[in-house]
């Protein structure tokens, strides 16, 4: 059996934060994290590692240039998985990884306490697996739940 090829991809901040944190969840996979600063993926020790230019709603010539990144990173890895912890590069890539035929799954961020974020409601299409933090949301949205990673 070939190893599982995981691609793992997050905005800075704390959506990175709670990407990390996920880590040990991918052990015995190939995996290579995406995010939306230099740098970053460095400096917490996850490689290999790539960029993609961050972008939202508002810059329609940034989702472009997002959405040529990692549909050009999916092409090139063929994840049999693609994750995301957010936020609209994270959506992006799951799109792009349901083109492959690879499993995505959505982890919304613990921040969204009360209800998906936007981009986790934009994630709900494209998603095989999605997930909130927060049971009481996960309920009302209709999403899964399996607890927090913080």
């Amino acid at each position: 059996m070939t190893e599982r090829r995981i691609l793992a991809v997050a905005s800075g901040g704390g959506h990175w934060q709670q990407l990390m944190l996920l880590r040990p969840a991918f052990e015995g996979g190939s995996v290579f994290y995406v995010t939306t600063l230099r740098g970053l993926a460095e400096s917490h020790g996850a490689a290999p590692a790539g960029f993609a230019p961050d972008c939202n709603r508002n810059e329609p010539v940034a989702v472009l240039r997002t959405v040529a990144a990692l549909l050009w990173r999916v092409l090139r890895f063929r994840p049999h998985v693609v994750i995301s912890t957010g936020a609209l590069p994270g959506v992006i890539a799951l799109a792009c990884g349901r083109l492959v035929g690879a499993r995505t799954i959505w982890v919304d961020s613990v921040a969204n306490a009360e209800e998906m974020s936007m981009s986790g409601r934009l994630a709900r299409r494209f998603a095989h697996l999605w997930l909130s933090q927060w049971e009481h949301v996960a309920k009302a949205e209709g999403a899964d739940y399996a607890g927090s990673v913080l």
